[in-house]
């Protein structure tokens, strides 16, 4: 089949949509498919369009529904579609209606959908590839935040957290991650200034960045909004418990059960599990255990069934 990949986040994006459209690009291949990617769909032929993100390829999505009617359309739903858009945004529910089956990122995210199109959905969790763990750092007790600087994401909650924790913590919160926003950029440099224990690098290329990860003690995920982070795969495949805001889409991922939630934007809530994650070995311990139930949901081979699946539903 010849499949037409729709993503607005551009080839040199290190963004998750990116990510994800690149990743199964190369496991509908290996299923037989030819596959091109775009940011806009193209007006070329196509014999299924698989478009990511509701509101932003909306365009594309009327276009080709328009051109092709008869042709299945796949949409696949990001974190801003889910918690934000297809509430308000009359594009983003237009493209729900338009879509032949829709797909989100965690079974989690079916209950913003209302009953009759659930049935068209399909729950497939994102992939990632085994990250060999690295030596931890001896002189610190190393947190990795690993995300861009915007809004969704409450960047500086790890940050505003650190005043809250004794004078003797041995705490360092590593920040992974680009900012498109000067503004947040000038934050960041700020933090930096005013609490030496906290350290932005910037955006990485995802090896390094997956190196910088694979040596933490734990992963910090503060977003105010998720649809499936895959740093949360990335944190499972390098066997670092994850600390996560108690949002739906981190819930979907590391189950209802988990203990490293803390009340998303809570920066004293959030400095108590820090500082149990680094004195309570137990609960580390616990931690771990909890992610490790979780990795069987990540493999590449699960994420390919999920997309066989949904081409077979069609």
């Amino acid at each position: 089949m010849k499949i037409t990949l729709v993503t607005p986040a551009a080839a040199t994006s290190r963004y998750g949509n990116r990510n994800t459209a690149v990743r199964w690009a190369q496991l509908l291949r290996e299923l037989g498919h030819q596959v091109s990617i775009q940011q806009q769909w193209n007006d070329r032929s196509a014999d299924l369009l698989l478009a990511l993100h509701a509101r932003r390829s909306h365009d594309s999505i009327v276009r080709f529904a328009e051109r092709y009617p008869q042709h299945p359309l796949i949409l696949a739903l990001t974190g801003t579609d889910l918690y934000r858009d297809i509430h308000s945004d009359a594009n983003a529910q237009e493209s729900l209606e338009l879509a032949t089956r829709m797909v989100v990122l965690q079974d989690m995210g079916l209950r913003e959908l209302p009953l009759r199109l659930r049935r068209k959905t399909h729950v497939i969790y994102q992939s990632c590839e085994v990250i060999p763990r690295q030596p931890l750092l001896k002189s610190c007790f190393e947190i990795v935040i690993s995300g861009h600087l915007r809004e969704e994401k409450d960047p500086f909650c790890g940050a505003a957290a650190l005043k809250h924790l004794p004078a003797d913590s041995r705490i360092r919160l590593t920040h992974i991650g680009g900012a498109r926003d000067p503004a947040m950029a000038a934050e960041a440099r700020r933090w930096m200034k005013h609490e030496p224990r906290y350290v932005w690098l910037g955006e990485q290329a995802r090896p390094q960045a997956l190196l910088t990860l694979a040596r933490a003690r734990a992963m910090l995920l503060s977003s105010r909004m998720e649809g499936g982070a895959n740093v949360i795969s990335e944190a499972l495949m390098a066997r670092v418990p994850v600390i996560a805001s108690n949002i739906s889409g981190n819930i979907g991922m590391l189950g209802r059960g988990y203990r490293g939630y803390y009340p998303v934007g809570d920066a004293r809530a959030l400095a108590q599990l820090l500082g149990k994650i680094e004195t309570k070995a137990e609960f580390l311990v616990a931690l771990r255990a909890q992610c490790a139930e979780r990795r069987k949901l990540i493999s590449a081979a699960e994420e390919k069934r999920g997309l066989r699946a949904l081409l077979h539903d069609l």
